[in-house]
């Protein structure tokens, strides 16, 4: 039995999160997305944690589930603000829980630093080495996983406040750190070029700020259970041995909305090269550039581009399906006739299983043959991504000739809910002759990315 994973995610009472991000959305759109398991996201806030506990109950295995037996495994993020070595820094990291009952001795910790009610994802003023040990301390169980390690402002990596090597942020509490996370503008090929993070699991996950499908499960986790029962010990023995774990799922790195270097404000996106030779200062205004993840990557790399270690793990690179019919229909990414469009493509069963392994002449069946066309190009990697820089998502290229309008292509993606009018927009499994509950609004912070890495 291989599952797909998502484990790191947020609640409707994180920053710039969606209203409507609730347990029943969760699990609708999880499994309109082919999403297996679910993190909680946000287990300290006190109001979330009442919902779980109203709503979920704990088969005794370490997974909680809801009333139709949707699994979720207790899981939030925490951002760690401090300085060190003469620097501030500023890391993510998400963490695991085995129970509720560890999970809010977690809280009660953390309350003892500072508040928890403010926020799905709180900030403390506590290094990454104490806050591993203290959770530890808590319980031996509990999972601290560094977040998208790459991206500049909040993370293990990040140009702007991140570190140079594991050993440095975490010290002797590095023996604890089993896995990383990519996040959006990093896949497996860009860290295995890496030695510190040889012996360290990869994975991936959503970081969602939103349940819309383009958002739920964008990034995941494969886990390898078969003969096994989908138990909290059996996903932290994959996470920590790599027994049962199966490979990622992962977006094009250029997707990410940090991938290369830029200047947001100026329009400018620059690869590394073009970066070194500027001297990292953007040509319009002359002011420092915010520099990405690849920039990054090759300023730590100890080895060249393509190398593949012996234990690799499988690992797909797909775009959202929501996003392949907004830019070969030219339409937005939540209007109507888009929502129409990905729930005939569904037919075929769950956006994964359309994604990575429908055949195409079931899909031709169902779609337009140049929509049919996309999904297998995006299947096989074959999709030119215009690369994400300084806050501003990758978008998916087409020339004329692969979609359906004419003329220049209109860049649907992120954002292309304000663009197009999202108050058009349907829903999953709902009919979209009528006005959907709990769509994107035109004000939804969700909808801007923030937070999204």
């Amino acid at each position: 039995m291989t599952i797909i994973a998502d484990l790191h995610i947020h609640s409707k009472h994180s920053r710039g999160c969606s209203k409507d991000l609730d347990l029943k959305n969760l699990e609708k759109y999880a499994k309109v997305k082919g999403v297996d398991l679910l993190g909680t996201g946000d287990f300290t806030h006190p109001e979330w944690i009442k919902d779980i506990k109203a709503k979920l109950t704990d088969d005794g295995s370490g997974v909680l589930r809801t009333a139709t037996g949707y699994p979720f495994i207790m899981q939030t993020e925490i951002s760690l603000i401090y300085s060190q070595g003469g620097k501030g820094r500023r890391v993510h990291n998400v963490v695991l829980a085995p129970s509720i009952e560890v999970a809010e001795q977690i809280t009660d910790e953390l309350k003892k630093r500072g508040r928890v009610d403010y926020d799905g994802r709180p900030i403390f003023k506590i290094s990454c080495i104490e806050f591993v040990e203290m959770l530890n301390k808590i319980s031996p169980d509990t999972e601290v996983i560094p977040a998208h390690i790459w991206t500049p402002w909040f993370s293990l990596f990040g140009s702007k406040s991140g570190f140079n090597t594991m050993k440095e942020a975490f010290g002797d509490q590095l023996k604890n750190i089993h896995a990383i996370e990519t996040g959006l503008s990093s896949d497996p090929p860009m860290n295995w070029r890496l030695s510190q993070l040889d012996g360290k699991q990869i994975l991936s996950f959503s970081d969602l700020h939103s349940y819309w499908p383009w958002r739920i499960g964008r990034e995941a986790t494969l886990l390898d259970f078969s003969g096994k029962e989908l138990t909290y010990s059996n996903v932290i023995k994959a996470i920590r041995t790599g027994e049962g774990l199966a490979g990622t799922i992962e977006v094009d790195p250029a997707y990410g909305k940090y991938h290369e270097d830029g200047h947001r404000a100026c329009n400018v996106c620059m690869t590394p090269k073009e970066t070194i030779a500027a001297k990292g200062i953007c040509p319009k205004c002359r002011r420092q550039m915010t520099i990405g993840v690849h920039s990054r990557v090759e300023e730590l790399a100890d080895r060249p581009e393509g190398y593949v270690p012996k234990d690799a793990k499988k690992f797909y690179r797909i775009i959202p399906l929501s996003e392949l019919i907004a830019n070969i229909f030219g339409k937005g990414i939540a209007t109507k006739g888009t929502w129409e469009e990905y729930n005939r493509i569904l037919k075929l069963g769950p956006e994964m299983h359309v994604l990575l392994k429908a055949p195409s002449e079931d899909i031709a069946k169902v779609t337009t043959e140049k929509m049919a066309r996309a999904i297998i190009a995006n299947r096989e990697r074959r999709i030119k991504i215009r690369p994400g820089y300084d806050g501003v998502y990758g978008v998916p290229l087409f020339d004329e000739s692969e979609r359906e309008y004419a003329g220049p292509q209109k860049f649907f993606g992120e954002g292309a809910e304000k663009e197009a009018g999202a108050e058009k927009g349907g829903s999953a499994g709902e009919s979209t002759s009528k006005r959907p509950r709990g769509r994107p609004k035109k004000t939804d912070d969700a909808q801007k990315g923030l937070g999204d890495f």
